[in-house]
């Protein structure tokens, strides 16, 4: 009855970021919340595993609300944005400790068709404007996410710590309203706490990181220091599917930099909360699957377009043992 729940959701996928009009410069976060959730801390199977997360945004900010964008000082104005992302890659992890712990290592990709629009451009030292809506839409592959876990287990209480990072390789142009790259390197670190009773089939997972950005080449600015917080709970209906809520914080806690900065620190914050499903089940001797769909409505933001999202993940692992009777 418990066989697999020890295993279930890797699919909490380790790292996966894309470009849609979300904060910082152009509204845009490195971190994309909602990204860890339930079992974020549980330890694995040792070896290979696949991850693939389609993830559907839809948001948008009223006509009033001031964004950056490009190198020559441009603000943009109501932006709204949608997308079809897709990101995926594999996760190997270690069966040899380290410091008496679960290591593992994955890269990810992001590839998908971003579209965004704004109702007005202001642009020049003189704020002359380009009036009715503008779009863009672009589809291309976006940036490379390299991330590195250590997980422990303590009975019902599993811990994690995290570091990630963004290498910009994606398909980015500063002029553009459409990217799926973020035109700047970044690194993220957190840590993270899993509470799995499998004798009742209760859980609960939190996971919390910091990102450091570094400054835009092509625009000149720099994004602040932004703090997340990820969190789910579930429920095992049975050995294979469980339902739950997921939800997340994000609030930028140091301001914008950098000449082409010209709102100012423009911090920024958003919520979010929305159900969950799950379903683990075998696909062979050797190999486990883990599906999950969980979606957020999104409220409170500030500096930032709000909306809602749609996630779909797929994962395949190594199978945990069957357990001798």
């Amino acid at each position: 009855m418990t066989r697999n729940w020890t295993a279930a959701l890797c699919v909490g996928v380790s790292c996966l970021f894309a470009q849609e009009a979300r904060a910082d410069e152009s509204g845009i976060s490195f971190w994309l919340p909602g990204l860890y959730g339930s079992f974020a801390a549980v330890p694995a199977q040792p070896g290979w595993s696949f991850a693939t997360v389609y993830i559907h945004p839809s948001v948008s900010a009223g006509a009033s609300e001031a964004f950056t964008r490009g190198g020559g000082g441009q603000v943009d104005l109501g932006i709204k944005g949608r997308g079809n992302l897709l990101a995926f890659g594999p996760t190997y992890t270690f069966e040899q400790p380290l410091w008496n712990g679960q290591f593992a290592v994955s890269l990810l990709g992001v590839a998908g068709r971003s579209h965004a629009c704004v109702d007005a451009t202001l642009t020049g030292p003189l704020g002359g404007s380009v009036s009715g809506e503008r779009c863009d839409s672009r589809t291309a592959f976006g940036d490379l996410l390299p991330q590195a876990t250590l997980k422990w287990n303590d009975g019902v209480d599993n811990y994690l710590a995290y570091i990630t990072g963004d290498i910009p390789v994606g398909a980015y142009d500063s002029d553009r309203l459409a990217n799926l790259g973020i035109g700047h390197g970044a690194i993220d670190g957190g840590v993270g706490y899993t509470y799995l009773d499998v004798s009742t089939g209760r859980e609960f997972s939190i996971v919390g990181g910091l990102t450091y950005n570094f400054e835009n080449p092509d625009t000149d600015y720099q994004n602040g220091v932004d703090a997340h917080i990820d969190w789910g709970a579930s429920q095992f209906l049975n050995e294979h599917l469980y339902v739950g809520v997921a939800g997340y914080a994000y609030q930028q806690i140091t301001g914008d930099s950098g000449a082409g900065a010209s709102l100012g620190d423009f911090k920024s914050r958003v919520f979010g909360v929305g159900p969950q499903v799950g379903y683990n089940f075998d696909v062979n001797d050797k190999t486990s699957g883990f599906l999950n769909l969980k979606g957020y409505y999104e409220f409170g933001a500030k500096n930032r377009p709000e909306g809602w999202n749609v996630w779909l993940s797929l994962a395949f692992a190594p199978r945990a043992p069957k357990k001798v009777e």
